[in-house]
């Protein structure tokens, strides 16, 4: 268990790293660090060199209409129409963390109806649509993320 929390820490901070590496680009980032962490933690488990399976790629397993509606981000100015733009951006921790974030900004709302828009929401946003997201989501899902969150809460910073 440590050296997963471990392993994980350290993506969460790759993570991190890659959103401030970009945060003068995009202002008002809704989805924190922890928050991304956790969602890639859910879906992917955050493996290192996880690249494209069926109709998703990265870590954050992006389709590609989940990237052209986060504005179709690029790597390196790659234009967005070139045949390989869409999974060299979601297998690009930086890049696809960029995605989630944009996306986040476009589909963000209150899916829990709480009176809130927060990390919960983000995570069935990115689950299930920006229009779908008040839906029935899967449990080892959402365990995986509470179980995430719940470790890391401590560093909502």
């Amino acid at each position: 268990m440590a050296s997963a929390v471990l392993k994980f820490s350290v993506v969460l901070l790759v993570i991190g790293v890659c959103v401030a590496d970009v945060s003068h680009l995009y202002q008002n980032t809704p989805v924190t660090e922890v928050c991304l962490g956790c969602i890639c933690q859910a879906v992917s488990g955050c493996k290192q060199g996880i690249q494209c399976d069926g109709d998703h790629c990265g870590l954050f397993h992006i389709t590609w209409a989940y990237w052209a509606d986060a504005g179709k981000p690029t790597i390196n100015n790659q234009s967005p129409d070139a045949p390989d733009a869409y999974p060299n951006c979601t297998n690009d921790p930086r890049c696809a963390a960029l995605a989630v974030q944009n996306y986040m900004k476009k589909f963000g709302q209150d899916c829990n109806n709480d009176g809130r828009v927060d990390c919960y929401d983000y995570m069935a946003i990115h689950k299930l649509g920006g229009y779908g997201c008040s839906g029935q989501l899967p449990f080892n899902y959402v365990n995986i993320f509470n179980q995430c969150v719940a470790t890391f809460a401590g560093h909502q910073g």
